[in-house]
């Protein structure tokens, strides 16, 4: 298995400017669909009932990447670098925008998991480089003994992500706001086709990732499905662990867990294919698999727990 990782590490994945272009469009739309849903009465709840927000906060930015980095090093004897850094980018991107969905299917605590969504997307911008750089960092000193030199050359410009994700993030939330706030009306309208239509949107951009290279596709997406079921099985069980422990209300606790088990890595999948953050000629076959396999699997996952955490909420009343 290692082997084959090594050969996708090595793998340039074809791109075109014009489907980075799609991709940014979609990523926008995704992000005001997600801005729909925030408003600014919901973070008073920080304030009036802080503990779950606060641990659903720590989750999401400190915690996951650390389990992701601690699963890294238990397996990392099958794991090449880039399938590596792959899970720590994913695992440093804030909450994805259908957690809000899946709470609801869920039967969970809907305000918390759109407060939780909203501030892991509004901090995003400091939180995903930080978190990137420090386990990536910790990570090749770690694990580098002169085999794996490739990690040396992955250099992140900080300035061009920060400037991307202003662009890609900051600008659609804040019409996505405006929106809710000035046109409620058209919002109550809009907003669940938008929760249906960016999971589409997410599939339109893993078959853009991939249409011109499907065989490659074909050829490594055993490996790397077991890879994400792992560790996105580790995230959800975090999510829930933590709530278990800290006795949050079932409720919470079921938003908690789909909250830290449902990562945006459709965000991850732009700042792959940015070419001012990562070089053409840097062969990340192995983060760009991950990335995207995630978001499909994370899915798939979601529906999962979202209905079996429903159907105990049906056994229970």
């Amino acid at each position: 298995m290692y082997e084959q990782l090594q050969q996708l590490d090595t793998i340039r994945i074809n791109f075109t400017a014009d489907g980075m272009h799609i991709i940014n469009i979609v990523l926008g739309l995704v992000m005001f669909g997600v801005a729909l849903n925030i408003k600014p009465s919901l973070f008073k709840r920080v304030l009036t009932h802080p503990k779950s927000v606060i641990l659903g906060v720590v989750s999401q930015i400190i915690i996951l990447p650390a389990v992701t980095f601690l699963l890294i090093m238990l397996f990392n004897r099958f794991l090449s670098p880039m399938v590596a850094m792959g899970m720590l980018l994913v695992a440093a991107c804030p909450g994805g925008n259908i957690s809000n969905f899946m709470s609801a299917i869920s039967k969970g605590n809907i305000e918390l998991s759109v407060t939780l969504t909203a501030i892991s997307t509004a901090i995003c911008p400091l939180a995903t480089p930080a978190n990137f750089a420090f386990w990536g960092w910790l990570y090749v000193r770690l694990v580098n003994n002169g085999a794996i030199g490739a990690l040396q050359e992955l250099q992140i410009d900080t300035v061009a992500m920060f400037e991307s994700m202003m662009l890609l993030l900051a600008l659609p939330l804040a019409l996505g706001m405006l929106t809710a706030h000035y046109l409620p009306k058209v919002t109550e309208k809009i907003k669940k086709a938008f929760q249906i239509l960016s999971i589409i949107f997410f599939v339109l951009m893993v078959v853009l990732a991939f249409s011109n290279n499907f065989d490659l596709f074909i050829k490594y997406i055993g490996y790397i499905a077991i890879i994400v079921f792992v560790h996105n099985g580790c995230a959800l069980a975090t999510g829930y662990g933590l709530g278990t422990f800290f006795r949050l209300p079932h409720p919470d606790r079921r938003s908690l867990t789909v909250e830290i088990g449902i990562q945006n890595s459709g965000l991850g999948l732009v700042l792959l294919f940015n070419p001012k953050i990562f070089p053409p000629d840097l062969a990340i076959g192995g983060m760009l698999f991950v990335t995207a396999w995630w978001g499909v699997w994370h899915i798939l996952s979601g529906l999962a727990v979202s209905g079996w955490f429903a159907a105990r909420s049906k056994r229970a009343v």
